[in-house]
C-alpha cells in the first residue's frame, strides 16, 4: 500500500477543528475531500441500486455525490435529527430527487438500524467519522452492513487512519496530535486493523485500502 505525497502543512484556509455537522470546520473538510471521494466513487458504485449514508450530518457528501448517479437511490441518515432540515433544504437547493428524506440512526442503537425486509442496499459509506467517534461505532456500522447489505454489496469508509499502528504520514500525525489536545475521549485517530476486526465478527471483511489525496483512505468492505 502507497501513501499520498501532499504538504504536511495545515492549510491557511482551514477553520478550527470542529466536529459539530453545521459548523465551518466540517464543510471546509467536505469541500476539500468530495471531489476525490466522487472519482471513488464513480467506480465503485453499481449503476442502480440503493446506497444509504451512515452520519450523513449536513448532508453535504450525499447532496453532492447523487446528481452524479442518477439511476441510484440515496438514503440520509444521522442519529441526531436536528440536522435534517440542513439535508432537506441542500436536496432543494440541489434538485436531488434521487435524495430520500433523511431517516435516524443511532449506531449504538440496533432498535434504530434499518430493517432489512423493507430494503437492501448496493453501497453504504461513511466520510470523515471516526476520527471525532469512538472506535465502537465500528461495531455498529459492521451490523447495519451484516444486517443490509446486498450479497454484493460493499461498505466505504472515508477517513485519516493508522496503519499497524503506526502514522503513514507526518502531517496525519500531527492531525491526531491537533485532535487528542481538546481532551475529547475517543477522539482521536483510529487503525485499519481495530475496524477489521470489529467488522470480522459480524462476517464483513476489508477487501481493499484505497489511498486518497490529503493523507486519507477509503476502506472498502464486503460479506467474508
Amino acid at each position: 500500500m502507497s501513501t499520498t505525497t501532499t504538504s504536511d502543512t495545515v492549510p491557511a484556509d482551514r477553520p478550527p477543528i470542529d466536529p459539530y455537522p453545521l459548523s465551518p470546520y466540517v464543510a471546509w473538510a467536505g469541500n476539500r475531500n468530495r471531489d476525490p471521494i466522487l472519482s471513488v466513487f464513480k467506480e465503485i458504485f453499481p449503476e442502480r441500486g440503493n446506497v444509504l449514508e451512515l452520519a450523513s450530518g449536513a448532508g453535504n457528501h450525499i447532496n453532492y455525490f447523487a446528481p452524479h448517479f442518477s439511476a441510484l437511490s440515496f438514503q440520509p441518515s444521522d442519529y441526531d435529527a436536528d440536522v435534517f432540515a440542513t439535508i432537506e433544504q441542500k436536496r432543494a437547493e440541489a434538485g436531488n430527487g434521487n435524495v430520500a428524506d433523511p431517516v435516524r440512526i443511532d449506531l449504538t442503537d440496533p432498535a434504530t438500524w434499518p430493517d432489512p425486509k423493507n430494503r437492501l442496499y448496493d453501497a453504504i459509506f461513511v466520510v470523515n467519522l471516526f476520527q471525532v467517534a469512538p472506535v465502537a461505532i465500528a461495531d455498529g456500522i459492521a451490523q447495519v452492513a451484516a444486517r443490509v447489505l446486498t450479497k454484493d454489496g460493499f461498505l466505504a469508509i472515508y477517513g485519516p487512519f493508522k496503519v499497524d499502528g503506526r502514522y503513514t504520514t507526518s502531517s496525519n500525525e500531527s492531525f491526531d496530535k491537533e485532535i487528542l489536545a481538546a481532551n475529547v475521549a475517543e477522539w482521536g485517530l483510529k487503525d485499519v486493523k481495530d475496524l477489521e476486526k470489529a467488522a470480522a465478527v459480524h462476517g464483513i471483511a476489508l477487501k481493499k485500502i484505497l489511498d486518497l489525496p490529503a493523507n486519507n483512505f477509503i476502506l472498502v468492505f464486503g460479506r467474508a
